[in-house]
């Protein structure tokens, strides 16, 4: 059986109240990793393209008030 499986077994057996703090923890776990990629992503610079593009859009006249 492979770690994965050894995971979902596990969690499948899990009873409600522990199923609701696991799936807590997992949903922060993965906000956290979310958020060190983008970090990562914007540090590096693999987003700046995005930021050029909006601003030149809006320079363009290509974007509306909200």
């Amino acid at each position: 059986m492979t770690k994965l499986e050894q995971i979902e077994k596990t969690v499948a057996e899990l009873d409600s109240a522990e199923f609701e703090a696991f799936s807590a923890w997992f949903e922060s776990l993965q906000a956290k990793r979310w958020d060190s990629q983008i970090e990562a992503d914007s540090t590096s610079g693999k987003l700046d393209r995005f930021g050029e593009k909006a601003l030149a859009d809006f320079r363009n006249g290509k974007t509306k008030r909200l």
